[in-house]
């Protein structure tokens, strides 16, 4: 019999969808200026126009603040809980 810890069979990315979920969401809720900015959406496709003008079209790391795999309704839920 094999053991495998339940964190082996997790397919998420530090509790988040994916990597491009969770970087998106660390740089919105560590970084002063873009928490202040978002906080004051409620939903993430709302969001990315305004990210785009400041930030570019990518986070700092090289995440497009539009790349289809990240979770919107993750990232909806982290907004609703800024405010």
């Amino acid at each position: 019999m094999t053991f495998t810890p339940s964190h082996m069979n997790d397919s998420t990315y530090n509790g988040w969808a994916n990597y491009e979920t969770w970087n998106a969401a660390l740089w919105l809720g560590n970084d002063e200026g873009l928490y202040s900015i978002a906080k004051e959406f409620t939903f993430y496709s709302d969001l990315i126009p305004t990210l785009k003008e400041v930030c570019g079209i990518r986070t700092p790391d090289g995440v497009r603040w539009e790349d289809s795999t990240i979770n919107s309704d993750e990232m909806d839920e982290m907004l609703a809980e800024l405010s």
